[in-house]
């Protein structure tokens, strides 16, 4: 019996040394510790696509006052989507602001931006499960056969060699983190990176509404150009019909009539060519609003003249700098940096944990005893092979960057808004210009009409005419689309577009 009991207390300290060994193996080496996480050397490397607005001069011509080539640029994510009619169904007819909400619903970018603050606030719950209490459970079914001399245990009466002997062991295990700067900073700089996350979501809807809403007013302009080029078909028709009218009375040549039938098929290939045009800028903004890629829908809304809201340029440059997300971000990505730094510098720091378990072991269930370990460790580095130093040298490269990027970033935002400021301007001026030749080309159109009417002007005459109502009602529908498209853009650039809105773009 006694040799019995004796086995038993043996096979019991084996299996409680075995298990605090495995516990010692599953641990990190000796020496180490938390590691401060290493975060990308820009903050802007999240970035997958842009859009913007180019306004660049353009040679003035004879027939055209227009002297502003605008347009809009869509790339990368912001130029796809997912599908958003099975959440918000379709009814044929598209305005503005449904526009817009489908596109910050389900715009690709939008979509990318979300999935990837899932991600920053799953890091997040990494970084703190290093300092919340880690409990695991374990069963273990052994066989032992050990000489026990070899361990230096002799006893008289008890054999060399013991064994095989089956023993289970059942356990719980907790280990927590008492004080640990590193994962302490690890941590706040993960809720950093969450925070600007979010601010780089609402700067990316800022970025949708311009891109919506550019392609909007570009559908608009293209179904204004159709609309005249309608009208110029119908004139030019009524032409034809006139001079062939004049010839059979023989009041004109055959080549007023040829002129007036050239006039007109040239008329009608201007026609659909805008008619193809009106087409493409529709497919385009279906694939940035998530309705099917095609043209079999109309859009409900106009956007007439209206000026721009009237806040001076320094004005403007400092609402920008309170309200911008993408610049909220970039200085919460320097806390985050700063954090991240301060968790390297505390790589050098004793850490402080406690660990325990508690479990039944035994050869049966019948005569199984509880045991239990509780231990506290106090680690203190001492030399880690210079790691600490690279770390904190990484971190601080990593700040030195993200500072660098705040600074830029502020210069890019005054730059943004002059230069919008200074669009404005001139397509402001451009669209005073086309609205007075509009009206001066449709009058000379009528004295011409009434002169040609009365037998005292030819034909060719008219056809210069209606040409050149032809180029100034062209010239009105891009400037207007040119004045638009300016006060988009500023409004992208004050930050909050969506909220803003209505202030720069009066919908009918």
């Amino acid at each position: 019996m006694e040799n019995r009991l004796l086995l038993k207390l043996i096979v019991s300290t084996a299996a409680s040394a075995g298990l605090a060994l495995a516990q010692l193996g599953g641990a990190p080496p000796s020496g180490s510790g938390t590691v401060a996480t290493q975060l990308p050397l820009s903050g802007r490397t999240g970035q997958s696509g842009s859009v913007s607005t180019t306004q660049s001069p353009v040679p003035g011509t004879n027939a055209s006052v227009n002297t502003l080539n605008t347009n809009v640029s869509v790339q990368g994510s912001y130029a796809g989507s997912t599908n958003s009619t099975a959440a918000m169904p379709f009814s044929g007819k598209l305005s503005l602001h449904e526009a817009i909400q489908r596109g910050l619903a389900s715009n690709l970018s939008a979509v990318g931006l979300a999935a990837a603050l899932k991600q920053v606030q799953g890091q997040a719950i990494v970084a703190r499960s290093a300092l919340m209490p880690n409990v695991s459970g374990s069963y273990r079914e052994n066989v032992l056969e050990t000489d026990l001399q070899v361990l230096g245990l002799g006893f008289p009466g008890v054999p060399k060699v013991v064994g095989p002997l089956a023993y289970f062991d059942l356990r719980a295990t907790v280990t927590q983190s008492i004080a640990d700067l590193t994962a302490l900073n690890n941590l706040k700089a993960a809720r950093e990176g969450i925070a600007a996350q979010q601010q780089s979501i609402q700067d990316a809807r800022d970025v949708i509404v311009l891109a919506v809403g550019g392609a909007y007013l570009q559908t608009i302009a293209a179904k204004a150009k159709v609309v005249a080029a309608r009208k110029q078909v119908e004139t030019s028709a009524a032409l034809y019909k006139q001079t062939q009218q004049s010839r059979e009375s023989g009041v004109l040549a055959q080549i007023d009539v040829n002129r007036s039938q050239v006039q007109l098929a040239v008329q009608q290939q201007r026609l659909t060519t805008l008619e193809n045009d009106l087409a493409r800028q529709k497919i385009n903004l279906a694939r940035l609003t998530g309705l099917p890629p095609n043209d079999k829908y109309d859009i409900s809304d106009d956007v007439p003249f209206s000026p721009a809201p009237a806040v001076s340029v320094d004005d403007a440059v400092k609402q920008s700098i309170e309200a911008r997300s993408d610049l909220k971000a970039a200085e919460t990505q320097v806390r985050a940096a700063e954090r991240a730094r301060v968790a390297a510098k505390d790589e050098r720091l004793p850490t402080l944990s406690i660990s325990g378990d508690y479990g039944t072991i035994g050869p049966r269930f019948d005569e199984a005893r509880s045991t239990f370990t509780f231990a506290a460790s106090l680690k203190v580095p001492i030399w880690q092979g210079g790691r600490a130093a690279g770390d904190l040298q990484q971190a601080d490269a990593v700040l030195d960057q993200r500072r660098a990027e705040v600074t830029d970033l502020r210069g890019q935002i005054e730059s943004d808004i002059r230069n919008s400021y200074l669009d404005l301007q001139a397509a402001a001026s451009q669209l005073e210009l086309a609205k007075s030749n509009q009206q001066l080309a449709r009058e000379t159109l009528r004295l011409t009409r009434e002169k040609f009417d009365a037998g005292v002007s030819t034909s060719v005459e008219v056809s210069q005419a209606e040409d050149d109502v032809a180029s100034a009602d062209l010239d009105y529908i891009t400037s207007l689309f040119t004045h638009n498209l300016a006060k988009l853009s500023l409004a992208r650039e004050m930050g909050n577009a969506d909220k803003k809105l209505d202030d720069y773009l009066k919908v009918q």
